[in-house]
């Protein structure tokens, strides 16, 4: 029987699809009051999953969005998460020689 992704998870994703579906606006505040009344009294959830979306994500081609997301009280730290992550390597199969120890 497949497992199930918790509530927790599914608002996450959720929020996320909020932000990305509405990257390109230029009238962010309908998208914030979105953010927020879908995320209810989540708002450690919504903290969280905007703040990395925004760290992630951030260029600009979306700054109307980001700058109107930037101010959601608490997203520093997880402004920060997100920008570390866009800054790992992608994740990635070497090609078959390398893999195998072989050059």
């Amino acid at each position: 029987m497949p497992r199930r992704l918790s509530p927790d998870v599914m608002l996450s994703i959720t929020l996320d699809a909020i932000c990305s579906r509405n990257r390109y606006t230029t009238d962010p505040a309908p998208v914030v009051a979105e953010l927020y009344a879908t995320a209810g009294d989540r708002l450690d959830i919504l903290t969280e999953s905007v703040g990395t979306w925004v760290g992630f994500f951030e260029d600009a081609e979306i700054l109307t969005l980001c700058t109107a997301l930037r101010e959601i009280p608490g997203l520093e730290p997880w402004i920060t998460v997100g920008t570390g992550r866009r800054s790992l390597p992608h994740h990635s199969t070497p090609p078959l020689g390398i893999r195998h120890g072989v050059r």
